[in-house]
């Protein structure tokens, strides 16, 4: 073999080697907190996030899950985001709210009435101007979406079936003034308390009850310490799985389109999730000794109260009463009157 082939032969190694060195150098092993625990619809869509993301990158990205808030509480971790020095969040969307105002829209009790709402909204224009928004506000770019369910009513005391019977309760909500102002709304103050403190206030009786989808209170095995459950459907709850917007800016433009691609492809594998897991959740829970029961007449005095009271007073920080009202069109109901 001559000089210029043999040279050719080694350079070509060579640069074989550089990129496989460069391959192996942007690989990365994306952190991702989870303020749920093990069996729920936030674990499900993480897991089903890191086998797309291996799949479409050639195995070069993975991703590993933290869950139980390991890594500190929801809203701390949207801060940690922020900075850059966490990768990944999942969490419930009242909790980037308080960051990001206009996402309380998906929020506002008694807007988003089936799954069906929820995936029209976040996965059409409404969903990507509050990724816009989040980015802006937040700096954190939401990258999929977890549908977990409506958020019930569970209770450590009495069945609770009309807004009577929630006033000599003390009842936990998450630190979200749209929540918060909701309890108000029918006529009880509830008690704001960090998600890791829940299961203990609620042990403890610190609190006496808290609400969440099917699915969360059956992973967070609130059944071992509460026993009455109220179908109430004034929230369903959102959980976006979350990116640093300066992490994701740090990639290649191929790499962002496979995180978005992983993302939007976990999105589906949630939304069936919750379609084929919720009915025997609550079959599990009633097994274990909970007590379903449904609001008195179809939950009329909750939505009169909450929707009146509450919703103007979000009007501004959600965009307006027209950004409202573009949200009820969207999935056919009729607009606010002004």
């Amino acid at each position: 073999m001559s000089f210029i082939k043999k040279l050719g032969t080694m350079t070509a190694a060579v640069s074989v080697a550089a990129l496989m060195v460069a391959g192996a150098a942007d690989a990365k092993n994306f952190k991702i907190a989870v303020g749920d625990s093990a069996g729920s619809a936030q674990e499900a869509l993480g897991l089903a996030f890191v086998k797309a993301l291996e799949e479409k990158s050639g195995g070069a990205h993975t991703a590993t899950l933290f869950l139980n808030g390991q890594l500190g509480s929801e809203q701390d971790t949207v801060n940690e985001a922020a900075i850059g020095t966490l990768d990944m969040s999942l969490l419930a969307i009242n909790n980037i709210t308080p960051f990001s105002p206009s996402v309380g829209v998906f929020t506002l009790p008694y807007v988003i009435l089936s799954l069906e709402d929820a995936e029209k909204l976040t996965q059409g224009p409404i969903g990507q101007e509050l990724v816009e928004n989040t980015i802006r506000d937040a700096g954190v770019r939401i990258i999929g979406w977890t549908y977990t369910g409506f958020r019930r009513l569970t209770n450590s005391k009495k069945p609770v079936s009309s807004v009577a019977d929630l006033q000599d309760l003390i009842i936990r909500v998450p630190k979200n003034e749209i929540m918060i102002e909701t309890y108000k709304s029918w006529g009880i103050s509830p008690t704001p308390m960090a998600w890791s403190e829940t299961f203990t206030g609620l042990q403890t009786k610190v609190v006496d009850g808290q609400d969440n989808p099917y699915l969360t209170i059956n992973a967070m095995k609130f059944y071992e310490v509460q026993n009455h459950v109220t179908n109430l459907r004034y929230i369903f709850s959102i959980e976006p799985l979350i990116v640093s917007e300066s992490v994701f800016q740090g990639l290649s433009e191929e790499d962002q389109k496979i995180i978005l691609e992983a993302g939007q492809e976990a999105t589906e594998i949630s939304a069936q999730f919750l379609r084929d897991s919720e009915a025997a959740i609550k079959e599990e829970l009633t097994a274990k000794g909970m007590a379903i029961i449904d609001p008195e007449n179809d939950e009329a005095e909750f939505i009169e109260l909450a929707t009146g009271a509450v919703w103007p007073q979000f009007y501004e920080s959600i965009g307006g009463v027209d950004k409202l009202n573009t949200v009820l069109e969207a999935i056919g109901r009729d607009p606010v009157q002004q």
